[in-house]
């Protein structure tokens, strides 16, 4: 995927260059043609420098680099800072104070100034100095926060710089030269190409021309620094997804074991004889069987009539002796009737 297209840079009129009487021989390469008076831009070659541009800010950024854009111009200014702000990058886009590079010691002291400036205002300590001397520090201040509030936090000197303008910004940019800091600018047909590392031919006037290309600068920044902090976030990342695994493992593992040691125990081990009654448990059994069992009493009232029964079984039974009587009754009755049956024969015979 290309990181600029043709038709972008068409659509926000990239291609327009500036009025032929005004056009610098050395931009001749870069011009396509002429109409009406006016230089338009090979937007080929464009897209080609770009590239170059946009991979080598990315590079650098990730190999731990800062950059710091610059466009002071009045259409610039709010794309300048929006696209810093957006990519935390550094930037100038009211004015380049002279020495920021090649004295970047005594800028670093005026950065220092400025904030314990604005530590005085935050913790109430300027309202006790008198009136004069804290009208005439805030004006200090904003006349710092104005010019250096862009760089409050480049603690050392940027690796790249973006310029718009290199025209404009002829002071920074011949400061980058000096200090070895490599430049990419936004070149117009009017401009020197010569002092630029990294140029974009294009237009450097219009808005929508000026905020595409620093959006893009923008996104190499942020696309640089995700591959500076990807190693570094993905190695505690890595470990933290290894633990889970081999915990999830381990569990799995747990649970199996725990399942076949329950298979086992039903199938192996033998019937549980009914566990001893505990303490509590005890007495209430104990309680239940003395219910059921009877009572001393109740077997004494219930010993008498259980005699008695008996008895009257006993009594109700023959004896030997008195079959033998009844029997020994009964011959004698009959031996009587036979006796007194012979008697009577006889007397009628007689």
């Amino acid at each position: 995927m290309d990181v600029l297209t043709m038709k972008e840079l068409l659509e926000t009129g990239v291609h327009f260059g500036h009025r032929t009487r005004k056009w610098n021989p050395k931009m001749a390469r870069y011009i396509f043609t002429e109409r009406k008076g006016i230089h338009i831009i090979d937007l080929e070659q464009t897209v080609d420098l770009f590239r170059k541009a946009y991979y080598s800010v990315r590079d650098s950024v990730a190999e731990g680099g800062e950059v710091v854009f610059v466009g002071t111009k009045k259409q610039v200014q709010g794309t300048i800072a929006d696209e810093a702000l957006r990519c935390g990058a550094h930037y100038v886009n009211q004015r380049w104070l002279g020495g920021t590079l090649t004295n970047f010691a005594t800028i670093k002291l005026s950065i220092e100034r400025m904030k314990k400036m604005e530590a005085m205002i935050e913790d109430g300590s300027i309202e006790f100095m008198p009136n004069k001397e804290a009208s005439r520090l805030r004006r200090r201040l904003a006349k710092l926060q104005r010019n250096l509030d862009g760089l409050r936090n480049m603690d050392k000197k940027p690796t790249l710089m973006y310029v718009i303008d290199p025209d404009s910004e002829a002071i920074a940019v011949h400061e980058a030269n000096l200090a070895g800091i490599p430049v990419i600018a936004i070149v117009d047909t009017n401009c020197d190409p010569d002092p630029i590392d990294f140029l974009i031919p294009g237009n450097d006037d219009a808005i929508k021309a000026t905020k595409l290309i620093t959006s893009r600068i923008a996104d190499a920044i942020l696309e640089g620094r995700e591959g500076r902090d990807g190693p570094e976030t993905a190695e505690p990342a890595a470990a933290a997804d290894a633990t889970e695994v081999k915990a999830d493992e381990e569990t799995a593992v747990t649970e199996d074991v725990d399942a076949t040691e329950k298979t086992t125990e039903v199938t192996a081990e033998p019937v549980e004889e009914p566990a001893e009654a505990t303490d509590e448990e005890q007495p209430a059994d104990e309680a239940e069987a003395v219910a059921e069992e009877p009572s001393v009493t109740e077997t004494a009232e219930e010993a008498p009539e259980t005699e008695d029964a008996e008895v009257e079984e006993v009594a109700e039974q023959p004896t030997p002796d008195a079959e033998v009587e009844e029997e020994k009754a009964v011959e004698a009755v009959k031996k009587d009737e036979e006796t007194k049956e012979e008697e009577a024969d006889d007397d009628d015979k007689d």
